[in-house]
């Protein structure tokens, strides 16, 4: 077998290989709203994070899959990356992972094994942080390479966070900077520098676990992360779900430090402009914002932060707190406010 890069057999990456929203919303149209089952607390009813049953008055397990192609090229980080994502709906829901299930799909023939060890390795060593065993898994022989988790967490009744939460007058919390899929475009094209991928790396690694801590303060009201759909159609979620409209000022976004060059240098993922298609009917934007800073509003962003609606009164308090759990980009981003649901970008 000769030397390949992972990128290279994958015809997308990260969460930019997610289904646009338009498309998932037709999936899932004839789906019932409310669940009949009492102890379902959420499942695809808006378009949550992780499914939440509850068990007793005490305990409710959370449950969550996600995986995907290679957004880079080194195998160990790969897993890392994977790993990191698919942990972060249980972090978004408040819980605490307690154990995860491998999922994984592999070129035959065209990977070595030790690749495929070295992709394993990585989800292993990110679920360690989080203190929780790879239990098992299913692997299957497929056209592209394709790794992820089914992970399982616990939480307790009153601190599950749903992205439907959010209240009039709350302020929004963005925990980590914008720009992976952009750096992502760069990558593949050869075009990152080292230092950008370090920075890629170092966000797309960080574990979401501040979610379970912030679930149990009555400050926050919501929470979801940020993945595939972009900053836009993650909040778009948030909006719809608790009948709010979200004001998000562009000046207080945390972008990655070449996430604007790059965009404006053309770096874009398809992903970004399937998601403006799907939702950008409800969004309302500057008449002279360009392209390309539309383009980092929706860029697909693998393992991204989470967004938070809390207490205004108590935004900047709760930001620091997440500044120093070790998120630095931490950012006070806008607020939600009465209106037909949508998104305001000024």
């Amino acid at each position: 077998m000769t030397s390949v890069r992972l990128t290279d057999l994958a015809h997308g990456g990260g969460c930019g290989c997610k289904l646009a929203p338009s498309v998932l919303q037709q999936l899932l149209a004839d789906k019932p709203g409310a669940m009949p089952f009492a102890q379902l607390l959420v499942g695809t009813e808006s378009s949550d994070d992780a499914a939440v049953w509850q068990v007793d008055e005490h305990t409710c397990v959370i449950a969550t899959t996600d995986f995907f192609m290679p957004v880079v090229d080194d195998p160990f980080d790969f897993g890392r990356i994977a790993a990191a994502n698919a942990l972060s709906d249980v972090y978004a829901m408040g819980g605490k992972p307690i154990m995860a299930l491998a999922i994984l799909g592999m070129p035959l023939g065209k990977l070595e094994i030790e690749t495929v060890r070295a992709i394993l390795a990585g989800g292993e060593a990110v679920c360690a942080q989080a203190g929780i065993p790879i239990a098992g898994g299913h692997s299957i022989d497929s056209a592209e390479p394709i790794y992820g988790l089914a992970a399982i967490g616990l939480c307790a009744p009153d601190n599950v966070r749903r992205n439907s939460g959010a209240r009039a007058g709350d302020a929004l919390i963005l925990t980590k900077g914008i720009g992976v899929g952009i750096y992502s475009a760069a990558f593949k094209k050869q075009a990152l520098s080292a230092e950008a991928y370090a920075e890629m790396l170092a966000s797309t690694t960080l574990l979401n676990r501040v979610g379970h801590a912030l679930a149990k303060g009555e400050d926050v009201h919501a929470i979801t992360d940020v993945t595939g759909f972009g900053l836009l159609g993650h909040g778009m979620e948030m909006a719809r779900g608790s009948g709010v409209r979200l004001r998000i000022e562009q000046a207080r976004i945390p972008f990655f430090a070449q996430a604007e060059a790059l965009a404006e240098a053309g770096y874009v993922t398809g992903a970004s402009r399937r998601n403006w298609l799907s939702y950008g009917d409800d969004v309302a934007l500057p008449s002279d914002l360009p392209e390309w800073r539309r383009a980092l509003l929706t860029d697909p962003q693998t393992s991204g932060g989470l967004l938070i609606a809390c207490k205004a009164d108590r935004a900047e308090a709760i930001c620091s707190m997440i500044e120093d759990e070790g998120y630095p980009q931490s950012r006070v981003i806008g607020a939600a406010v009465t209106g037909a649901p949508g998104i305001e970008v000024v």
